[in-house]
């Protein structure tokens, strides 16, 4: 990750509030059907960790992986104000070691500073840490966004699309990806009309 992003992320955490809020997305809470009643969940570049946390509130073992130390001191107060345990590393996503077939569950919400050759690394470590079967959970803003601008890059390279998911992942079993247009509310950073795209799939074994 360039200085640059790291310093803009920092600056950006360093608030007293929570800029994506404190509750978990909205497409999160409306896979927690498909979540298992136990095992281990990966929670990648979780930020303030509310994503994290709902998982461990499932009765999950979860590890949130994040590079803001800025981030990481607001997710475990969020962690402790929830009384759940969550193992935060500090790392960056695209160069942290990848334990192969080690989780159940494995969460991208809304990471999209990745550049597309990044992208590509770190959808390679997170196909590589599931567990054969295990449940993928992907949500991203859509080009479509850029016209919103209610939040996410500016960057179109950055954003999601479903060949761009299909190509990545088209070989998961129960395979669903969705385009929405919905209006949000998570935080200063992603509120109003959004153009967004959600994945579910498990891993072949």
């Amino acid at each position: 990750m360039v200085t640059s992003e790291f310093t803009n992320w920092q600056q950006r955490y360093s608030t007293p509030e929570f800029i994506f809020g404190t509750a978990p997305n909205e497409f999160l809470v409306r896979c927690k059907g498909l979540l298992p009643h136990t095992g281990k969940a990966l929670a990648v570049a979780d930020g303030e960790g509310r994503n994290g946390v709902f998982l461990a509130q499932q009765g999950l073992h979860v590890t949130a992986t994040e590079f803001s130390p800025a981030a990481l001191a607001k997710a475990r107060m969020l962690a402790a104000e929830n009384n759940v345990s969550v193992d935060f590393i500090e790392t960056d996503v695209h160069t942290w070691d990848y334990p192969k077939d080690t989780f159940d569950v494995v969460l991208e919400i809304f990471t999209q500073f990745s550049t597309p050759d990044e992208r590509a690394v770190k959808w390679a470590g997170m196909r590589s840490v599931l567990k054969p079967g295990g449940l993928l959970i992907i949500r991203g803003y859509t080009p479509k966004q850029l016209q919103y601008g209610t939040g996410g890059p500016k960057i179109i390279e950055n954003l999601y699309t479903p060949a761009m998911l299909e190509s990545a992942f088209g070989d998961f079993g129960d395979l669903h990806i969705t385009e929405e247009e919905l209006e949000m509310s998570e935080g200063a950073r992603h509120t109003g009309m959004s153009a967004v795209i959600g994945l579910t799939g498990r891993k072949p074994a």
